[in-house]
């Protein structure tokens, strides 16, 4: 009787409990990993081991590697190590005075803690933007992304403008490869 009323305050329904579910109605059965399938538990064990022996091998191919030389001679790799070997610039090959900051001929940053400092930082950072609208730049995808995400994150709202010299450098630079392309002799 009392599920007669049951079902009629709920339209025919039966409410089992908290799950809302006919108490005659199973719950639907899943796979599960620590089955007593023997089938399972041995499968299951050859190939942790397949994958374990891969790791093995993989480690001992990496540890085992011919050591590659230094791509330069014992010569070089002394200039390299002098105290009185002066540093250059990466952008234009400038030599640098010790402890600079930034290239005296190009601008670019030069020194060993550019990045960490703060305020120095903020130049580093506009040394990047700037090759990305004004000098020549590896065009490649990720380098692309990079300078949208990055501006995108740094201009917020301005973001597009900078993407606009972006593209306009990109657009140059392509054309001043069609350009060379077209000026060299075909043979």
């Amino acid at each position: 009787m009392a599920e007669n009323r049951r079902e009629n305050q709920t339209g025919g329904k039966s409410c089992g409990g908290l799950t809302g579910r006919k108490s005659n109605e199973r719950l639907p059965q899943f796979p599960m990993v620590g089955s007593g399938d023997p089938n399972q538990i041995v499968g299951g064990l050859g190939v942790g081991l397949l994958l374990l022996g891969g790791l093995w091998r993989f480690i001992g191919w990496i540890r085992d590697a011919p050591v590659r030389p230094d791509p330069w001679d014992a010569e070089v790799e002394q200039k390299l190590e002098d105290p009185d070997t002066r540093e250059v610039c990466r952008h234009c090959s400038t030599p640098q005075e010790p402890g600079a900051w930034f290239c005296e001929n190009c601008g670019s940053a030069v020194g060993p803690y550019n990045n960490l400092m703060p305020y120095v930082d903020v130049f580093s950072e506009g040394e990047v933007f700037r090759n990305g609208v004004t000098n020549r730049f590896r065009n490649k995808p990720v380098i692309l992304i990079g300078y949208f995400l990055i501006s995108l994150g740094s201009y917020a709202f301005f973001a597009p403008i900078y993407w606009f010299f972006l593209l306009s450098n990109l657009k140059r630079q392509s054309d001043c490869v069609g350009a060379d392309a077209a000026k060299e002799p075909q043979s």
